[in-house]
């Protein structure tokens, strides 16, 4: 059966404002909340809430009349399609509670698996405390050092998809601006107001006592964990950031000082700088480390203006390397999340998975391979703190559906697809592409990349739509991929036979 499915192509258009015109205008949903779930690839969850007898039938869309693109957002035929189409195949209703959430990092209780990653979204008390009561487990708190900080301006740029959505994000952004005693108080006042609220306290010392001093002061002003900046690629000079996670030996040595510091767990943040993560974790853990926080941000370059000539973000005639996010990153710290999953030598590390993450089933993902929590910054930067209220209730219905009862039992599930060579693959079958006449626009894209970039499989007929030449079909799903109206699926199988090669 083909599964009905909204993406985010069917509302393109939508800013996901905040404070919603479409919701002020309406009167009977909320179509912003709703709309913000099927952009999240939360429909399930959003279809489960609506009531028995749909609002929009007899409706004249006054929620598109008031949209900020007047009428560019198809409001009421999405609201139609969660409740004839979504809702009807739903297999359970909205779970209760969220209770199998509930997990920890090192033994620390977690009410949910979703942390703030290190960053300006977690770098003052009105901040994190917005996002606490929003429903975010904890933050990692942007990382304190004893350094004179002054940032560039700007320090932020992006490649962006055609809707303005950011893709890949670059930041020249360095560490926290307060001073240590500054971000003391704090730590001290959101323990006070939410003391069930994990602070991840992240430092970065200029020597082995330093590293020490900072992790005591954390645990001695209500840190729950102190987590090491090895990573960051922006505070590299003089051996600092990335310049330590790519040596092993300072890993281990700066996670020992830390650990003499603090009886608090500790987490080594590690750099994807690397061709393997797994030598500098293995020294985070012979150094005393409880767990491995990764990726940080990738060494990058975003584009060069054609016309000035300069990289960006440019700042006074000058750019520099700077750190890589977004959803473009999340296949790199997939593979290194899996690296450490699948190594025996870390087996009892917590792992916090970080890079890319928007929504709840990116996050699974990062379980999946075997992180115990995930942290997200760039997709907060973009969408706002909101954003958690579909992670919660995404991944919460996914577990109910498929009958999980705690988070934790998901970890590491998919590590034993992964191989790092593609020779143990099975290579004796094809899996031919099936075509949904109801769902084809007729575009011919299909068949115009099998032709120049497949195998000349696809044909259009009289009618514009795709037939198989399975004779010539390897199976390569090329097709599957650049259909826009997703109306390609996997089919059928058909073993095929080999000739080997006569030597």
């Amino acid at each position: 059966m083909f599964e009905k499915k909204l993406f985010r192509s069917d509302m393109i258009r939508c800013a996901l404002c905040d404070d919603a015109p479409c919701t002020k205008a309406c009167g009977r949903l909320d179509p912003a909340g709703l709309l913000r779930s099927i952009w999240f690839d939360n429909e399930k969850t959003a279809a489960a809430r609506l009531a028995d007898t749909c609002p929009c039938v007899d409706c004249a869309a006054v929620c598109e009349d008031a949209c900020v693109r007047a009428r560019e957002v198809p409001v009421r035929k999405l609201m139609m399609r969660l409740h004839h189409e979504i809702r009807p195949a739903l297999e359970i209703a909205e779970p209760e509670d969220d209770g199998r959430l509930r997990t920890d990092l090192c033994g620390i209780p977690l009410e949910n698996p979703f942390l703030l990653s290190s960053s300006v979204v977690a770098s003052t008390y009105e901040m994190c405390a917005r996002a606490f009561e929003a429903g975010w487990a904890g933050a990692a708190f942007k990382t304190i050092c004893s350094f004179d900080i002054h940032e560039a301006s700007p320090r932020f740029s992006a490649i962006t998809g055609d809707n303005g959505r950011i893709i890949g994000f670059k930041n020249i952004e360095q560490l926290s601006d307060h001073s240590v005693m500054e971000n003391m108080e704090i730590f001290r006042r959101l323990k006070e107001k939410y003391p069930s609220k994990v602070i991840l306290a992240s430092i970065m010392g200029q020597d082995e006592e330093e590293w020490g001093e900072l992790a005591q002061l954390c645990e001695e002003n209500g840190a729950d964990a102190v987590e090491l900046n090895f990573s960051c690629p922006n505070m590299a000079d003089g051996g600092l950031g990335s310049d330590i996670g790519q040596v092993p030996e300072l890993v281990e040595r700066f996670t020992a000082a830390a650990k003499r510091g603090t009886k608090l767990p500790v987490l080594a943040k590690l750099t994807p700088n690397v061709a393997q993560m797994s030598p500098a974790a293995e020294a985070a853990k012979r150094g005393g480390a409880d767990g491995i926080a990764a990726i940080n941000t990738i060494k990058s370059i975003i584009g060069v203006n054609i016309h000035t000539y300069i990289s960006s973000p440019a700042v006074h005639g000058m750019s520099a390397v700077g750190g890589y996010s977004g959803s473009a990153v999340k296949p790199v710290a997939l593979r290194f999340i899996a690296e450490m999953g699948q190594n025996p030598a870390l087996s009892d590390m917590h792992i916090s998975g970080m890079g890319g993450i928007e929504n709840w089933s990116d996050a699974l993902e990062y379980i999946l391979l075997g992180a115990g929590s995930v942290q997200v910054t760039t997709a907060v930067m973009q969408y706002g703190y909101r954003i958690i209220e579909d992670l919660v209730s995404g991944l919460n219905y996914y577990l109910a559906e498929k009958g999980f009862s705690n988070v934790r039992e998901l970890t590491g599930l998919g590590l034993d697809s992964v191989s790092g060579t593609t020779d143990v693959l099975e290579r004796d079958t094809v899996i031919y592409p099936k075509f949904h006449p109801d769902q084809c626009i007729g575009c011919g894209r299909c068949s115009v990349s099998c032709a120049d970039g497949g195998h000349q499989a696809i044909r259009l007929n009289e009618n514009r739509r795709p037939v198989l030449n399975g004779a010539k079909c390897v199976g390569c799903h090329l097709c599957v991929l650049v259909c826009p109206a997703k109306a390609i699926t996997p089919g059928r199988k058909r073993v095929v036979k080999r000739h080997l090669k006569e030597h």
